[in-house]
């Protein structure tokens, strides 16, 4: 992992709060003897902060951490009462229209780190999905969630035929330039991916400070998210 300025990271800060754009490819927190996380980083900023919550290691976007323990509180129920709003932006690889589609399916997770829909003893997960730009190939969806389950964007949609883009874990499929570019030529030996990982990014976040003030963020999409829309944009209408 190359080195990461935390400061580079912030997108808001308050004394209670602080909020990052967390780049993909780095945990939230301890991965296994990973380099680094996201808490490890967050200290040295701040030697107090606690993370609030948490984006999966391929997932970039807006994350909260609290400077001190009762704004962690704070934010805590928050997160139990289902009163943060989360709203995440996919790319999913299918060109699916769906407006305000609810999908109410329990989640399991399985030994194998990973989740399956399970309805006898799976644990209740809500989101709603709704497509913000249809592609030939593709759609940009909105995906807003009421619980935080693990994975559970990616299975939700999987569940739906509409897998994320270069999510190889919930059935989804690498997204190829080759596939939607008429006279397509690779100079490389082996084509890449347009995303080389879960085409998932935390949009914005919505919730409320000590002083019950309305705190709401967008993060600007990373450059491997922008430019995958790009592509779309000017070879797969």
């Amino acid at each position: 992992m190359a080195f990461i300025n935390f400061s580079s990271l912030l997108l808001f800060e308050n004394e209670n709060y602080l909020i990052i754009n967390k780049p993909s490819h780095i945990a939230t927190l301890d991965d296994r003897g990973d380099g680094t996380n996201i808490l490890l980083l967050a200290k040295g900023y701040c030697p107090d902060a606690q993370v609030c919550h948490r984006l999966d290691k391929e997932t970039s976007g807006a994350l909260l951490i609290a400077k001190n323990a009762e704004a962690y509180r704070h934010a805590a129920m928050q997160f139990e009462a289902r009163e943060v709003r989360k709203i995440y932006h996919a790319i999913i690889g299918a060109p699916r229209k769906f407006d305000q589609l609810i999908v109410d399916l329990p989640i399991k997770q399985t030994s194998t780190g990973t989740v399956k829909i399970d309805k006898q003893d799976g644990k209740k997960a809500l989101s709603i999905f709704t497509t913000l730009k249809l592609f030939k190939h593709y759609a940009l969806m909105q995906c807003e969630i009421y619980t935080g389950r693990m994975h559970q964007i990616r299975i939700h949609l999987a569940s739906q035929n509409a897998s994320i883009a270069a999510d190889t874990t919930y059935k989804g499929r690498l997204p190829m330039l080759s596939e939607i570019k008429k006279k397509f030529k690779n100079s490389d030996e082996v084509e890449r991916p347009m995303i080389q990982r879960v085409a998932l990014h935390a949009f914005s976040l919505k919730f409320k400070d000590l002083d019950e003030k309305e705190i709401s963020i967008e993060a600007p999409y990373p450059k491997d998210f922008d430019v995958f829309l790009k592509v779309l944009d000017k070879y797969d209408l």
